[in-house]
């Protein structure tokens, strides 16, 4: 019988991977939320798909998503990235890696984790919309707008709120599998 998926994540093997295994399941482990955070910054302005087909190339390129060595990276380190033709090669992207890098860790240091402070904005439980169809699905909605201010007070770079919403979908935060969806009865 074959399943029945949302129907983005139809264009190949990667994207059904990617819906199938990853994608609406909560993350709670900070090294994780950190590189959704990154991927998602970089895809801003793209799509999710660019940045999936290049996700290996960015692992190697930012050391495997290690926030502290991020944090320290050197500008010769930005520059290696800059020429990195396997990544998207933005400098004010890039830069921001780095930036959030260095803000993650101050949110860790104040909230002992960043798991802890970016769930405490819906009491540490998904939120499940149960969509019936792709159409209903927002872009953003008044939480991801108020952990986008958030984040931006505290300096994050390129965590507009489409972007931060997109980062709840990716790490479980929100369910928007659709109603019909085979992962919901996993």
């Amino acid at each position: 019988m074959e399943k029945i998926r949302c129907g983005w994540c139809e264009k190949d093997d990667l994207y059904r991977k990617y819906h199938d295994e990853e994608w609406g399941r909560p993350v709670y482990d900070d090294k994780t939320l950190f590189e959704f955070l990154i991927l998602e910054s970089f895809q801003a302005g793209l799509s999710w798909y660019t940045i999936l087909s290049k996700r290996e190339n960015f692992r190697k390129a930012f050391d495997h998503f290690d926030y502290k060595k991020v944090a320290a990276y050197s500008d010769e380190k930005i520059e290696e990235l800059m020429n990195n033709s396997g990544i998207i090669r933005n400098r004010l992207k890039i830069l921001s890696a780095v930036t959030n890098a260095q803000k993650f860790m101050e949110v860790q240091q104040e909230f002992g984790s960043f798991s802890k402070y970016i769930w405490g904005f819906i009491d540490g439980k998904p939120i499940d919309n149960s969509p019936e169809t792709l159409s209903v699905v927002p872009a953003t909605t008044e939480i991801s707008d108020l952990i986008s201010k958030e984040l931006k007070k505290r300096g994050f770079k390129f965590v507009g709120s489409t972007v931060i919403y997109a980062h709840m979908q990716a790490t479980g935060m929100i369910n928007d599998h659709l109603k019909n969806c085979f992962t919901r009865k996993i």
